[in-house]
């Protein structure tokens, strides 16, 4: 387990957002979102998952569950502090926030997925890359290691030389893991498997986020969630974006769109709190 915890928490009014990061990333990849979402009055906190900002040994020490036990462990402490939780994500992140909402529904309000990853299949993955699942028990596939490499899901270039220059240095806490392990991957087709079966009973409303160039994760993904959620769906398609929605250029819909879930799900609260009248027929 990482010694340092590099979670953010922002402290606002009673509608929160809890901001999941993605397999072998850190709380970083929210920051720019959160930090708005915060600067709006909202609550928000960004756990780190367990196992993740430090090295390959700490994060294959962990699985799918104790991932979902730091989120589980935040909503607690959420519900503490708010009357209405989002539970969001970016990529393995967005899969954690829709299980979290499964087995959790009272206390999930709304979902915010962004660039929900189901499977790589974007345009910078290898086309051979499919063979891994048949290959993971194998010597090979078990030294096996996913490397990030150009564009590392930024189309923003000054934002990808950041990334890049992170990587360099091997700062696992700001850029995350330049290799995830296919121990990790394996945890994470679990934890996808888990939550395909789960997707029906999932009734929140929920805003779906998803870069029509995403380099990791095609649209498939999206359409995928749309089609098998049970509630209402939020679907914005970003055209200048690739996986990483959180960092990239088009953050600001992001944002924009994330805040405006909120409103409503306050709307709706408040019309739930709201005393009903009851009117009586003279006689």
């Amino acid at each position: 387990m990482s010694k340092q915890d590099f979670s953010l928490r922002y402290a606002g009014d009673r509608t929160g957002f809890l901001l999941i990061h993605g397999l072998g990333g850190t709380p970083t990849e929210m920051r720019l979102v959160a930090r708005a979402l915060h600067r709006a009055g909202r609550t928000v906190h960004c756990p780190q998952l367990a196992g993740h900002c430090a090295g390959e040994a700490e994060l294959l020490a962990t699985g799918w569950r104790d991932w979902s036990r730091s989120v589980v462990d935040e909503l607690e402490r959420m519900r503490g502090l708010c009357d209405t939780v989002i539970v969001g994500g970016l990529s393995m992140g967005a899969v954690l926030a829709m299980h979290v909402a499964a087995v959790r529904p009272d206390a999930v309000n709304g979902l915010a997925l962004y660039a929900p990853t189901l499977w790589y299949d974007g345009w910078s993955i290898p086309r051979y890359a499919f063979l891994l699942k048949w290959l993971i028990n194998t010597p090979a596939g078990r030294r096996y290691s996913f490397v990030e490499r150009e564009p590392f899901g930024v189309k923003d270039l000054r934002t990808r030389s950041l990334i890049a220059a992170a990587i360099t240095r091997g700062d696992s806490a700001e850029a995350g893991l330049l290799g995830t392990p296919s121990g990790a991957l394996k945890q994470m087709w679990d934890l996808i498997a888990q939550t395909r079966r789960e997707m029906p009973t999932i009734k929140c409303p929920a805003l779906l986020v998803h870069a029509r160039e995403d380099d990791i994760a095609s649209l498939s993904n999206a359409f995928y969630i749309q089609r098998r959620l049970g509630g209402l769906i939020d679907a914005v398609i970003l055209d200048d974006s690739y996986h990483l929605v959180t960092i990239d250029q088009q953050r600001d819909i992001v944002i924009e769109r994330s805040l405006a879930l909120a409103a409503r799900l306050e709307q709706a609260h408040r019309r739930e709190k709201t005393p009903k009248l009851h009117v009586v027929a003279a006689e």
